[in-house]
């Protein structure tokens, strides 16, 4: 399946490239107003365990790895929710765009330079960081012998309202039951998670 899975990634990559292009343009330009970059790449873990940048329209301030830290020192609880889902529900470093883009997951457009480039696949796990792969112990084989996905089951299956573990759960379902059928039934899901914006 694993061929036939990149002949469909680039197939659909290159199909939407004229609809997101002029998109992403427009994201670039407006979240560039603040002075900032309009992209921003994370080093995440791709398959293999290999490491790569994940590619974003920038959603956050320019400074967050300091808001960050002060906002953690300054409220236990979200220490407590940061380290429970690396996630928080009142971040103070998202921009008032960058709310919209994550909320729509417009945010995620530019990794279909990922999917291009074969670090990324449009259906599979989503991409963690370093840190978090011990947080799948013995199952991160689950995570590492897939390449990362734009969307998965977990972003249709609840997104936010799901656990890590749970999440984990999910990416261990997808390795066991990957199909091309499956994968078109998550992109079209897909599409209705956007509609109603469960991103955070």
């Amino acid at each position: 399946m694993r061929y036939g899975k990149r002949v469909f990634d680039l197939v659909l990559a290159f199909l939407l490239l004229p609809l997101l292009l002029p998109i992403i343009a427009v994201l670039w330009a407006i979240t560039c107003r603040d002075g900032g970059p309009g992209f921003f790449g994370h080093r995440r873990v791709g398959r293999n365990g290999k490491p790569f940048l994940c590619w974003k329209i920038r959603s956050m301030v320019i400074d967050s790895e300091a808001r960050l830290k002060q906002h953690l020192a300054e409220n236990p609880e979200a220490l407590v929710e940061w380290r429970e889902s690396q996630k928080l529900t009142n971040d103070p470093r998202i921009t008032k765009l960058g709310a919209v883009l994550r909320a729509t997951s417009l945010d995620e457009l530019p990794q279909i330079w990922n999917v291009l480039k074969g670090e990324m696949s449009f259906v599979g796990p989503r991409p963690v960081v370093r840190d978090e792969i011990r947080r799948y112990g013995e199952l991160r084989t689950a995570y590492l012998s897939l390449k990362p996905g734009l969307t998965g089951l977990w972003q249709v299956s609840g997104r936010n309202e799901v656990s890590y573990d749970e999440r984990v759960q999910m990416d261990v379902e997808y390795l066991t039951s990957a199909s091309f059928v499956q994968d078109v039934v998550i992109l079209c899901k897909t599409g209705g998670a956007v509609v109603n914006q469960t991103g955070h």
